[in-house]
């Protein structure tokens, strides 16, 4: 991230998440950004270049954080980066509708003695509202640089320029607390005497507040005796304020904003509720929010991604250009001069490199996931995820999980391996392993999701079986591990941006790159697994896999030809499911078979990729477990249904 031979001065983006940090970043840096993991996490952090002038800056933009202390990875990762990068500036960015609310960050970086320029961004929405704000007075009173934006239109961009190239270090700002908590703060810093990045105060505030990681580095920094007296004053404290420390902390600094925003923040009149505010509000009551959830699901996912994505699309690609156009000359080129049986068996036969690998990657699973992902884009950009985390939130607390378990279980739709990543930002480890367990189990990846949705939507019933089986197997085995895992159920906050229509060139850009980044990821694995797979047909290993499997799949009700599609899908999820489609394609299988076989393969165990991302995430011992648990139910739900349907007749 940084210039080995000549580094660049930063500048660093914090602030809460939704309140236009990225919008900030991409004006600055345009499209010359990258994003990688921080070194030893597997949360991404964005960097760019910026010319101010005749200087050059590296802009990191972090993630979203709410405090200094942090509860989640993305807000450790925020933290550790102003802990241990030298920026020239720390660009806090906040929500000038929600100042007040947001303030009491600015004033612990401010108190951190870090180079604070503060950003008051969606001015234009504050003052449709009927507020007023006085930047010059808060700035005054802040004693750090103030700058009103709106950045959607890039405006204040100018005076944010001038700020960050003109910042002179100002007085370290320090705030007075009431209520003898200004003693306890002074006791604690003044047995710190090492070097610090971050000021002693602030140390000393996290430090009462018991952040294990300021601990640490306190304890490498400080000698022993120094420290035992340390570790015993903070010991007295806590014991003393056990009761309401966070809370008492937490009212000091809202008082102190308070403060600061007396006479800077006026209402001038009442605020008319827009329709977009009527309609965010719908969004997220459950009486009118579970009918929209039920349209952008049968719109979004069904009619787009199912029918659009999984049918036309595939139907032109696969059936169209592939089958008429492109595989005829590529298979009579291999039979012309591949001779030898085991080079053109790789290249053009069954588990071909071309025939299987780069048809599945190309023609099949391509068009369900760039379709997916464009309406995800679009659900992102609108502002929709997070109101569906609010109305989800009382549902998901059933289950272990808060409404913030709602974006790697949307995500999930997507690609289950990155989502297994994201569980990294929630709260506890519990609600971590239940949600990596219900990723594994009942939520299929795009192109699985895609493909199925295709197969089942040329009948209906088999389509309404199918998604009341999975849901009802997600919040039965989710309502089983809240009950038997130990551990504290989380607490739910989330910030709820403005509703807003989607902007064209930010749906383009975000649905092109996830599919880029998508693409290059698969088609690797698609090639590897069809080299396995005609490796294993060439020694009759394969035959061995599918032999020793038969006969768990025939007790679900279905043909010995579909046990290829459950190894495929061990490979990966939408390799299965694209089996499914091939045999569906050759009239093999009945409705009621492929119903089961649908659910039977959504449930089955997770690809090769997510269950090395579970080894990694959650240890070798979950791993294992998730592993073998999701198995055995898989098949067991499918001989269920299968009894279920054979039994009553309903798809005959």
């Amino acid at each position: 991230m940084s210039d080995s031979v000549s580094p660049l001065p930063k500048v660093i983006l914090v602030g809460h998440p939704n309140v236009g940090k990225s919008v900030l970043f991409n004006a600055l840096t345009g499209a010359y950004a990258t994003v990688s993991n921080y070194p030893g996490t597997s949360v991404e952090v964005s960097s760019g270049n910026c010319v101010i002038g005749e200087q050059r800056y590296e802009i990191l933009d972090t993630p979203g954080m709410y405090s200094m202390m942090p509860i989640t990875e993305e807000e450790r990762v925020g933290r550790q980066i102003l802990l241990h990068e030298d920026p020239h500036v720390v660009v806090h960015v906040i929500d000038a509708r929600n100042i007040e609310r947001m303030l009491p960050m600015t004033l612990q970086l401010v108190e951190a003695g870090l180079p604070i320029v503060l950003v008051v961004n969606i001015l234009d929405e504050a003052e449709r509202l009927g507020m007023k704000l006085d930047l010059e007075q808060l700035q005054q009173r802040l004693g750090v640089p103030v700058v009103g934006a709106v950045m959607k239109r890039k405006i204040g961009l100018e005076e944010l320029f001038a700020a960050i190239k003109d910042y002179r270090v100002c007085p370290h700002k320090v705030f007075v607390y009431r209520n003898d908590l200004e003693q306890d703060i002074t006791a604690v810093v003044r047995l710190l005497n090492g070097e610090y990045r971050l000021s002693k105060r602030a140390l000393g505030m996290l430090l009462i507040q018991g952040d294990e990681d300021i601990k640490q580095l306190v304890e490498q920094q400080e000698d022993s005796d120094q420290h035992n007296e340390l570790v015993e004053v903070l010991r007295e404290i806590r014991f003393r304020r056990r009761a309401d420390l966070h809370l008492q902390i937490g009212m000091e600094r809202r008082h102190i904003g308070k403060q600061m925003l007396d006479g800077v923040v006026t209402q001038t009149q009442a605020a008319q509720e827009t329709f977009g505010e009527k309609l965010s509000g719908w969004m997220m009551n459950p009486y009118t929010g579970v009918p929209l959830l039920l349209l952008v699901v049968y719109l979004g996912l069904f009619q787009f991604v199912g029918v659009f994505g999984a049918g036309t699309l595939v139907d032109f690609l696969e059936g169209f250009l592939f089958e008429e156009y492109i595989n005829p000359p590529v298979i009579a080129f291999a039979q012309n001069y591949l001779t030898a049986e085991w080079l053109f068996e790789l290249i053009v036969g069954e588990y071909g490199v071309w025939t299987l690998g780069v048809r599945y990657a190309v023609a099949l699973v391509l068009p369900i996931v760039g379709s997916f992902f464009l309406v995800f884009s679009v659900l992102e950009d609108s502002g929709y995820l997070p109101r569906l985390a609010m109305m989800l939130d009382r549902i998901f607390k059933k289950i272990g999980l808060s409404g913030r378990a709602v974006i790697p279980m949307v995500l999930g739709f997507g690609c289950d391996t990155m989502a297994t990543l994201v569980t990294r930002t929630l709260e506890t480890t519990r609600e971590r392993v239940i949600s990596t367990l219900l990723l594994a189990l009942a939520i299929p990846c795009s192109a699985q999701l895609g493909v199925i949705l295709g197969l089942l939507s040329s009948a209906p019933p088999a389509l309404a079986v199918w998604t009341i089986f999975l849901l009802g197997a997600f919040l039965l085995v989710g309502v089983l591990a809240d009950r038997l895992l130990p551990g504290e159920k989380p607490v739910f906050y989330m910030e709820i941006p403005p509703l807003r229509r989607p902007q064209l060139y930010n749906v383009a850009v975000k649905t092109l790159t996830r599919m880029k980044s998508y693409f290059f990821e698969i088609f690797p694995l698609f090639i590897l697994a069809s080299v396995i797979l005609w490796a294993g047909k060439m020694t009759n290993t394969l035959d061995v896999v599918i032999a020793g499997l038969s006969p768990v799949v025939r007790a679900i009700g279905l043909p010995t030809e579909a046990t290829t599609a459950f190894v495929f899908g061990f490979f990966r999820r939408d390799f299965g499911a694209a089996g499914l489609y091939d045999l569906q394609m050759a009239g093999v299988l009945s409705v009621t078979q492929l119903t089961v076989a649908a659910v039977t393969l959504t449930l089955f165990v997770p690809c090769v990729a997510q269950f090395l991302v579970m080894f990694k995430e959650r240890g070798f011992r979950i791993a294992v477990a998730i592993f073998v648990f999701v198995t055995a139910f898989a098949f067991g739900s499918g001989w269920l249904l299968n009894r279920m349907l054979v039994a009553t007749g309903l798809l005959q």
